[in-house]
């Protein structure tokens, strides 16, 4: 049976989606160990199924500043996802990529902009292309963007598309591990409630 909101999902799909999520940013983290030239690995992933002000809390609070990557998804599957990603982890790219290091968001210019898209998109693509491997279906994803701003704002975009179907959202969180420095991970997921539905039945635990 068709579900109609996210907090309909059983314990069984529930735990689908956690190791789909666990599948994907492990492959993430592969991609951004390549990418950086550096070991890097990611601690045990959180999946879980969140309402927008809780997963606003959970990657920080409404007003924290943060950079955020954002695509849109289409083809088998419509939806958006976005990679939230801390000053922390945007030093580790920029030390990795350009040798430099930034004490504040006002200091990125559009190099630094260029290198956090381009590893934000390589997270996002990543992860998708696991899911898209694993469920067997395609998915295909619009040109990123990136966008510095208050959490709250950022998460708003998902919100706005689709709010209206739904209250809840799927996240997925970790810490990348880099010279024995943890630094936060956040990857959400909104999937339109068709796009739900369908996945769950190409995954085999929904009829």
């Amino acid at each position: 049976m068709d579900i109609k909101n996210y907090d309909e999902l059983t314990s069984m799909e529930i735990d689908t989606l956690r190791e789909i999520g666990s599948i994907g940013t492990g492959n993430a983290a592969s991609a951004l160990s390549t990418m950086l030239d550096r070991e890097i690995r990611i601690t045990l992933p959180e999946v879980r199924i969140m309402g927008y002000n809780e997963a606003i809390e959970w990657i920080g609070g409404p007003e924290a500043i943060t950079a955020g990557v954002l695509v849109h998804i289409s083809g088998q599957m419509s939806g958006v996802m976005l990679a939230t990603q801390s000053l922390d982890f945007i030093n580790l790219v920029l030390d990795s990529m350009l040798s430099e290091h930034i004490d504040d968001y006002s200091q990125l210019g559009e190099i630094e902009l260029s290198a956090l898209v381009e590893i934000g998109n390589i997270l996002i693509s990543t992860f998708t292309n696991a899911l898209s491997g694993l469920a067997d279906i395609s998915i295909d994803l619009t040109v990123p963007s990136i966008t510095v701003d208050m959490q709250g704002a950022i998460l708003a975009v998902p919100m706005v598309a689709y709010g209206g179907q739904t209250d809840y959202l799927m996240t997925i969180g970790g810490n990348f591990v880099c010279d024995g420095k943890e630094v936060p991970c956040r990857l959400l997921l909104s999937p339109d409630i068709r796009s739900l539905n369908f996945l769950l039945r190409k995954l085999g635990v929904m009829e």
